[in-house]
Order: C-alpha cells, then structure tokens, then sequence
C-alpha cells in the first residue's frame, strides 16, 4: 500500500528531512527559498528553469525526502526521477537540455539529435557582451541612488576613531605566485574580512597597531600556542599569506603586542564586535548557554583560585564566563577571578543586551546557577531562563506513574518522555517578609537508561513549549562544553599572552571563625541525635517509694541533651552574628592576593573567538556538500591545514589551494572555495579576494 506522507509545515516552511525547509513564494513560478535547520542559505527562481532543475537535483542528492519535496513544488514525483536520471548518465548538459533517457543512445548521439536547439558561436564572447550590458544598465540605474550602508561599528560613529595608513595596510605587497604551507588560513581571512568586518573594527580602534591581530589569526588558526613558537613558523610563507609579508621575530611581535594592549581598548572592542554579530543576525539569540570554565595559572605569585572540575580541586587561576548560541557560536564572555560569578553575569549579561535582543531570550544555566533568591530576581526582571533542578528527590521520581509522562522527544538517537507540573519557591525580602513564586518544574525520563530527573523554567508570558524548554536543557552540555573540550583541542584557548599582575580588590576570605562554627554545630547536632538514640533505648528506673531514680542512665541522658541543646542554640546565635567574609588587607605577615590583567588575554580572545565562530558558519556551508556528518569538521581542518599558493597584484590577491585527494572531499573543498570568492571580499585599498582549488601554477 502506498504511504502518503504530509510534509510538516512551520509557518510557511515545509520540512523536507535533513534539517531542510523549503518556502516558495508565488507559485510555480515564485521564488523557492532553502532553509538549513532554520536559517536560510539559498533562494532560487523557478522561473529559471535550468536553476531550478539543478536546485531540485541537489536537495535530492542532499537525501530530502522527495515525494515531499514534489508536493511542495507541484511537480511529480516522476519529474524528479527524471532530472537526476539525467544528471547521472549525462551530466549537467543533459540535465539542463532535456536529454532523452534511453538505452541505445549516448551523450554525442543527444548532442547530434539536439543540435538544432544547442546554442552556436563563441560562447565567451556572447557572455561577455552580455556582462558588459548588464554593467552599463546597472551603472546606469545606480546614478542618483545611494548606496545601502552596512551595518555600522560604534567606533565609526566617534570622531576619534583611527584609520589603518595606505602603506601599513595588509597586502600590498605586489608578488607572481609563491608557495606557502599555510595557505589554507586564508579561508577564515576571506571570512573575517568580509561578514565580521574584523579589518575594519581594528583599523578604527588600533590603527597601524592592527597588524599584531594578523599574527593572531596565524596562531589561532594553525594552533600556535605562543608567540614564542612563532620560532616554529615559515616566516615568510605566513606572512604572505596574512598580509603581513613576513611574520616578524620575536622581539617586534612583542612590541606590536604591548603597543596595542597600551590603549586599554580590549573591552570596548569586544562589545562593538559581540554587538555587531547580535544585529547582524551572526549568533542565535533564542537560547543562550552560559558557563565558566578554569583558565589555569602556573606563576608564582598567590592568585585567587578556580576549580578545576577534572580534577575535582581547587586550582590557581581564572574562570571564563563564556555564553554561547544553540550551534556552539560565541556570542559574549567576560574573564573573572578565581571561581567567578555565574550568577551575577547572567543578570548583567541580560542588562547589556537588552536594546539588541529580543526579550523571548532564554538563557540556559546549570546547577551552579541554583537559587532561589537568584530565581526571584531573574524573575522579576522578566529574564527567562531554563536549568537543572538541583534537589531531586529520585524515590519520589521513580513513583510517578509512566502514563503521566505525555510528551515524546528524540535528541541524539536517544529517546525521552516528560511532562510538566509547577514548584514553588520560597524568598524572604529584606523586610523579613516571606513571599511565595512559582516555576515550572519539568520532569524528564531517559527511556534508554530509565532515569529520571528535573528541570527548572521561567518563561514569562512567553508561548514556549515544555519541548522547547527541555530541548534548551538538553543542549546544554553540547553547545557549552563540547564547544570548550573541542576549542581548547583545536585552538590556543588557554594562552595569555603578556601576564601583568596587579593587586586584587578582593582581598577578603571565607571567615575561619565562621567554617569552626558551623563544623561545631554539625558536631553538636550529631551528638544530640546519638544521645537521643541511647535516650530512647533506656528506660526509667524507679526508687521503693515510686520516685525515679536522679542517677540513673535516663535521667544523664536527659540532662546531657538539655545541655546540648542549651550549647547548639547559643552556637547558632555565634553564626549568625559572624560575617560571612573578612577582609585580610590590615592582618600583619599576611601576603597580598594579585589579580591578572586580562588586557592582553581579552585581545587574543577576540580572534580566537573570530576564528571559532567562522570555523561554525563554514562548517555549515560545507554540509550541503558533504554527507558524513561525523566527518565534516576533519573536513574543514583538513582545508584549513592545506598547502597551496599565492598571488597579488594590483586588482587582486588570489590564493589556490592543494586539492584534496579525495574527490568527494576535493568537490566540498571546491564549493567552500566558490563560496568564500563570491562573497566578493574587497580589501581597504580595492583589492579582491580570491580563493580556489587548482595544481600548481606554472
């Protein structure tokens, strides 16, 4: 019996499977738009009718589901079995002249039959007339327009804003084509230069100081973890590459190092740059995934100390408090000493985005952010959020039967049931007042591994589902930490370059008296209950005349927990008269904690955070061009890793890459190259940009 599938439609998007969507606007001859997992990546005429034959053999050899995608472009399912036989037996050229698909003929027999409607003459010549009427209609028609502006940094609005000098700018170096082994980093340069305008934002806050971003790049993208291992580098085939014409040595990187961390700029930078991806639609801004992560420090100095949760022990250093979109993407992070303060960064985190956002942001957290104090407050700023709950009662859990888990997700080939019901939390104001809230308490059960836990939500008004709420949770651990455990492989994530130490504020510790005091009335409590214990197995011994005995064991046990009581009540007065924190700045003989200047670190961040944020977007390129999604990163490294030459000249700078050996592999780094060279990348002095896959020049 024949199925009759129905394609799931979002809004006016129709799910094909393979995280694609289709949209067409205006009909059969409308305009047919590809989304890849939401977020649109191509826009095709169906009008056209070549482009369209090719669009639907793609989306077919890309695996969607093709009696849906038939039905979404009424056509039948026969139409597209014959556009990709045709593509198969003869190729483009048969698919986009109609070759007829028959056993006893070939490809210079179609030729022969359809010579009358093949096109004739010089075929370059003809395309070149064409291009040149186009341009002179469009030179034409832009006359008296103006230009639609990008997207604007907030330095550009600043009168004091620097600018890059005609001589210091990168490529202008003219060269015929030389060798280079890093060749393949010029793929993430293209990328920078032209979506994340990362030229321009340092030429107008650095100046000719920008060049020490250029060593930057180099680093993060080959994994250099040092300046010092620039010693390691082909200097000349890596500055060629970067712009630079020769990596400098060590002492010049240095100084190019400390001239721009001595502008004191690194904040501003980043929030121009973390703002300008919000606007331009670079990060996701739905969910929000924040956590810190340890920044070891090995000096000699007495720093304030993180955690390292590897190891389970508390380690000298600092905690990066990273936020990350759904897809692993870096949208803000903030360096804060020792164990940092999650808490208090995702209220400022949401204080500072506020005009860039939309207010349906759900920030995601784990049990670290577990409050309920912490809640309320988040609450009543109308912060959304989603995180674990931290006391889960397992028995209790375990008791609820299985029908009352309505809802079904799969994530990960793994399969989950939940439902939802309300938890309430209790905060006392400042008045002493009690006051009683509500959240949604989201219990989920791995139907693989049978266990059960819960999570926590704050949604507002907001229509967000229990689904979306638990997907958020779910995704916690892979767009946060497997961001982190993949970034600190791939690239110099913990480097700090030019550590400068200065004395910390926070010169306070956990109060002695305080932890004794607690410790003392943990003991007396234990005690109490002992006692009692052993009250409860003695019984009362009585004299002749009816009265009880005052020595004996009840009547001891009686008066020792009347004492003990006695004690632990004038113990807790003690606690709650001693301050949580004391400050050790006036204590004699007592060594000063330093705190890290993190100009220099927050600088380098920025690239790195560039560079990984570019390495996701081509990532996503590639996909549609390569099948193995367990292999698509190696994919992209293996790019980036590739030999290859260059070339400047006055109206361009052209790189052309070793192709990979493979030919799937060689077809994806091909169409990654297209990509990159029809984002039309201009340098500041008019140059192209130019990427390709060829064999070495001659």
């Amino acid at each position: 019996m024949q199925q009759h599938f129905e394609p799931i439609k979002e809004d006016n998007k129709t799910t094909l499977g393979k995280g694609v969507s289709l949209e067409v606007r205006g009909g059969k001859k409308g305009t047919a738009i590809q989304y890849d997992y939401g977020r649109e990546i191509k826009r095709v005429d169906l009008s056209d009718t070549p482009a369209k034959r090719i669009f639907i053999v793609d989306l077919v050899e890309y695996g969607v589901n093709q009696t849906k995608l038939a039905k979404v472009l009424n056509i039948s399912r026969q139409t597209i079995h014959n556009y990709v036989e045709r593509k198969e037996i003869y190729g483009l050229e048969g698919l986009i002249n109609s070759y007829h698909v028959a056993p006893d003929t070939n490809l210079q027999q179609q030729r022969k039959d359809n010579k009358s409607k093949l096109p004739t003459g010089n075929i370059n010549q003809k395309l070149a007339k064409l291009r040149n009427k186009k341009r002179i209609e469009a030179e034409k028609a832009e006359k008296g327009k103006t230009v639609q502006p990008t997207l604007p940094f907030m330095i550009e609005k600043d009168k004091k804003a620097k600018t890059i000098s005609h001589k210091e700018q990168p490529f202008t170096e003219i060269h015929s084509w030389q060798s280079s082994r890093y060749a393949g980093v010029f793929v993430y340069i293209i990328y920078l230069f032209s979506q994340l305008r990362l030229l321009t934002l340092l030429g107008e806050y650095f100046g000719n100081s920008y060049k020490i971003f250029m060593v930057f790049i180099m680093m993060v993208s080959r994994n250099i973890r040092s300046l010092e291992q620039l010693k390691n580098v082909y200097k000349r085939e890596a500055g060629l590459i970067v712009g630079l014409g020769r990596i400098p040595s060590k002492p010049k990187a240095w100084e190019w190092f400390y001239r721009a961390a001595h502008l004191n700029v690194a904040q501003k930078v980043l929030d121009d740059l973390f703002r300008y991806q919000i606007r331009s639609g670079l990060v996701g801004v739905h969910f929000l995934f924040t956590d810190g992560h340890l920044l070891p420090y090995t000096g000699k100095e007495k720093v304030h100390c993180g955690y390292n949760t590897q190891r389970g022990i508390p380690f000298p250093g600092q905690t990066n408090m990273v936020t990350c979109d759904a897809t692993g993407r870096i949208v803000d992070f903030d360096i804060q000493e020792g164990t940092g303060d999650l808490r208090g960064h995702i209220s400022t985190l949401s204080d500072r985005w506020s005009d860039d956002m939309s207010k349906k942001v759900i920030h995601v957290f784990d049990r670290e952010g577990y409050g309920a104090d912490f809640f309320y407050g988040l609450r009543e700023k109308g912060v959304c959020f989603v995180t674990w709950d931290k006391y889960v009662n397992h028995g209790k859990l375990a008791q609820i039967p299985d029908e009352q888990f309505s809802g079904e997700l799969e994530l990960n080939g793994k399969k989950y049931r939940y439902f939802e019901q309300i938890k309430e939390f209790n905060v006392t104001k400042n008045e002493g007042v009690k006051e009683t809230f509500s959240l949604r308490h989201l219990i989920l059960w791995n139907i693989e591994t049978n266990r059960r836990t819960a999570g926590l939500a704050y949604t507002a008004d907001y229509e967000i589902s229990t689904k979306d709420c638990m997907l958020g949770i779910l995704n916690r651990w892979g767009a946060s930490e497997n961001t982190f455990k993949h970034l600190k492989d791939k690239h110099p994530f913990h480097y700090h370059p030019g550590f400068k130490l200065i004395k910390s504020e926070k010169q306070d510790v956990a109060n002695p008296i305080l932890k004794e005091l607690k410790a003392l009335v943990a003991k007396i409590k234990k005690h109490i209950t002992w006692l009692k214990v052993k009250f409860i197995d003695t019984k009362p011994v009585f004299n002749k005349d009816g009265s009880e005995r005052k020595n004996s064991i009840h009547v001891n046990l009686k008066m020792k927990i009347s004492e003990e009581e006695v004690i632990l009540k004038q113990t807790r007065e003690d606690v709650k008269k001693e301050p949580e924190r004391v400050n050790t700045s006036d204590l004699e003989d007592y060594c000063e904690r330093k705190r890290i200047n993190n100009e220099g670190k927050k600088l380098f961040d920025l690239i790195t955070s560039c560079v990984w944020n570019a390495q996701k977007e081509m990532v996503n390129w590639i996909r549609p061009h390569w099948k193995l999604e367990n292999e698509i990163v190696d994919l992209f490294y293996a790019i980036t890793e590739c030999h290859g030459w260059i070339r400047s000249t006055k109206e361009e700078v052209r790189v052309r890459l070793e192709p990979l050996e493979q030919p799937s592999r060689r077809s994806a780094q091909e169409q990654l190259c297209r990509k990159l060279t029809f984002l039309a990348a201009r340098l500041p002095n008019g140059k192209q940009m130019i990427i390709e896959v060829g064999q070495a020049p001659k």
